[in-house]
């Protein structure tokens, strides 16, 4: 059983690691550059990770885990459903400024066990959070009464993903930030109500004046 120090030491070297990979994608940094970044030898790095696939799988983790903790106290203080919704689509917005949008591919072609976090983490934590919005925005009158929350639940997290296919929204033509607005607006109008309607119309009109 790993004690409370060396996973410290682990979580520092994985959150530096996870620095760089942000910074350039993950197929791009090496053991090399993550001892580097650390100032400490890549011998002592082996020392705690078997290889790299070991430090990308204990990155994610943590990194996940942050995701959730962030996602939680973002939806905890929303006085209604759109207002959740606007919260997290601050969130994933802050994600998409400090993430280099190459990790997805990377984790998803070349790092099987990692991504099987993120799948979890999508079909798991996500997926359950959105199909809940869902059912508070139909109780509060916001959203439509006659939806099916599956449906929709699982159709929100296939148009986040839709926005980082570069074959239909190519980085050199499409802004990743504005493509997700686009897309959650489209989205939130679909469900809504008249009441609905007016108070997205009410939050855009705010977030256009900051």
């Amino acid at each position: 059983m790993e004690t409370e120090e060396i996973i410290e030491i682990k979580e520092r070297i994985a959150q530096s690691a996870f620095e760089l990979f942000c910074q350039r994608g993950i197929r791009s940094v090496s053991m090399d550059d993550i001892a580097q970044h650390l100032a400490m030898s890549k011998k002592t790095i082996y020392k705690w990770f078997a290889n790299k696939d070991e430090v990308v799988f204990y990155a994610c983790e943590g990194f996940l885990k942050v995701v959730e903790k962030d996602c939680e106290a973002a939806l905890k203080g929303a006085h209604n459903a759109i207002e959740e919704l606007w919260g997290m689509m601050e969130m994933t917005r802050h994600i998409l400024v400090t993430i280099h949008p190459s990790i997805f591919h990377d984790v998803q072609k070349y790092y099987p066990g990692s991504w099987e976090l993120w799948l979890n983490h999508k079909y798991g934590f996500m997926l359950d959070k959105v199909k809940l919005n869902i059912l508070r925005g139909v109780a509060e009158g916001l959203y439509r009464g006659d939806l099916d929350v599956e449906i929709m639940g699982r159709m929100r997290l296939g148009m986040i993903e839709l926005a980082f296919d570069t074959r239909l929204f190519p980085p050199h033509e499409f802004d990743l930030q504005k493509v997700q607005q686009h897309l959650l607006e489209h989205y939130m109008l679909g469900m809504a109500t008249i009441r609905g309607h007016k108070m997205i119309n009410e939050y855009k009109h705010i977030t256009e004046e900051e």
